[in-house]
C-alpha cells in the first residue's frame, strides 16, 4: 500500500490534504444528519486522513459536538484543530479577543470536544480592539496549563503575524487561499516562510464554485454565499466561463477539477495543507487522493494562467465579514 504524503504543522505530522469540517454544521444549505456527517468523518480516518478542522462558531458548538459524538473514540487517529475569538452565541455573531473570552472559549470547546486538549487552536479573526499580544498572552498561557499544544492564527496579515510570533511561536496561519484567492501571495506566504509557520489553506475548491457546485444563484437559505457578491448575479455569470476553461485544463491532464485546483496548491510550497470540507463521501475520496495523484507541471502552469489576481469578478466577502478581515488585500481588489 502507497504511503499518504504527510506535512509538518508545527510539532504534527498530518496528511497532506485534511478536512475542513464546518458545511458538516454550518454555512451550506441544511446541515446534514448527524449519522450522515458522522459516517463522512470515520470514512476519512478510514482512509488515511490525520487532519480535522472545526470551530466554536460552527453551528454554535453542534460542530465541536459532533466530533466528540462522532470520532472522539479514535482521538489517538487524528490532529485536533479548533478555534476561539469568532463565536456564535444566541444566534448572533461575536468577535470577542479578550484574554478573558479566549481563556473561556477554549474550556467550553473542551467540554463540547470531550477531550482534554486540543492540538492545534487558532484565533479565528483578528480582534481590532484588543492588542494582538494580549490575545497572544491568553493562548500562551492554554499551552502552559496543557489545554492547547500549539497556536494558529486565521485571516491575519504579515505584520500581525510577525507580532503574534514574537509573544508565543505560531504553528499555522489559515487563511482562504486558492487559485482564485491569491492575497495570502501579497505577504503572508512570506511571512510564514521566514518564521517557518505551515499555511493551512481554507475553500481551496472556491466554496464549490471551481468544482461546479456553485453554478447557479439558487442557494437555500442560510448558505453564506448568499452574502458574497462574486457568487451572485450578475457576477456569478462573468465567473462561469474561467471555470469551464479550468475543467477543460483538468480533463486535459486526466485528472479532477478539484484534483488539479488541489494539486497546484500543494505545489506552490511543501508546507502548505489545503482543508477542503464535503458532505460527499465520493467527493472526499476525489479531494484526498489529490495528495497521492501525479499532475503534469504544465497543467499546474495552465491552471495557474488562467487564474491571475482578481481574476474572478465581485468581492470576496460583503462589508461586514470583510471589516473582519486583517489578510491583506490585493492590489486594485474590488471590495463591497
Amino acid at each position: 500500500m502507497t504511503a499518504i504524503p504527510t506535512r509538518a504543522i508545527g510539532p504534527f505530522t498530518v496528511t497532506a490534504i485534511g478536512l475542513g469540517c464546518m458545511n458538516l454544521s454550518h454555512a451550506y444549505d441544511v446541515a446534514p444528519s448527524e449519522e450522515e456527517a458522522s459516517r463522512l468523518l470515520n470514512h476519512a480516518l478510514d482512509a488515511g486522513c490525520t487532519f480535522l478542522n472545526s470551530a466554536a462558531l460552527y453551528g454554535e458548538g453542534a460542530n465541536e459536538r459532533l466530533l466528540s459524538k462522532a470520532v472522539m473514540h479514535r482521538r489517538q487517529e487524528f490532529t485536533l484543530a479548533s478555534k476561539c475569538v469568532l463565536d456564535l452565541i444566541d444566534g448572533k455573531r461575536v468577535l470577542d479577543g479578550r484574554p478573558e473570552t479566549i481563556k473561556a472559549s477554549c474550556d467550553r470547546s473542551l467540554q463540547r470536544l470531550g477531550t482534554d486538549v486540543i492540538d492545534l487552536y487558532y484565533m479565528h479573526r483578528l480582534d481590532k480592539n484588543v492588542p494582538i499580544e494580549d490575545s497572544m498572552g491568553a493562548m500562551a498561557e492554554l499551552v502552559a496549563a496543557g489545554k492547547i499544544r500549539a497556536i494558529g492564527l486565521s485571516e491575519m496579515s504579515a505584520a500581525t503575524i510577525e507580532r503574534a510570533h514574537k509573544v508565543h511561536a505560531v504553528a499555522a496561519v489559515q487563511s482562504e487561499y486558492s487559485l482564485a484567492v491569491r492575497n495570502p501571495e501579497v505577504a503572508v506566504l512570506d511571512a510564514c516562510e521566514r518564521l517557518g509557520i505551515a499555511f493551512v489553506a481554507f475553500s481551496p475548491l472556491v466554496r464549490g464554485m471551481i468544482v461546479g457546485s456553485a453554478s447557479k444563484d439558487d442557494y437555500k437559505p442560510g448558505d453564506i454565499r448568499l452574502n458574497m457578491p462574486r457568487f451572485r448575479e450578475p457576477q456569478l455569470a462573468e465567473n462561469l466561463p474561467l471555470m469551464t476553461r479550468f475543467a477543460a485544463i483538468a480533463d486535459g491532464a486526466g485528472v479532477t477539477p478539484a484534483q488539479l485546483a488541489l494539486g497546484w496548491l500543494l505545489a506552490q510550497k511543501p508546507w502548505i495543507v489545503p482543508i477542503p470540507g464535503t458532505r460527499s463521501i465520493a467527493h472526499f475520496d476525489d479531494d484526498f487522493a489529490a495528495a497521492s495523484v501525479k499532475i503534469d507541471r504544465d497543467a499546474i502552469a495552465a491552471a495557474d494562467a488562467l487564474f491571475p489576481p482578481n481574476a474572478l469578478k465581485g468581492p470576496r466577502y460583503n462589508a461586514f465579514a470583510q471589516s473582519q478581515i486583517d489578510t491583506e488585500l490585493l492590489p486594485d481588489e474590488e471590495l463591497a
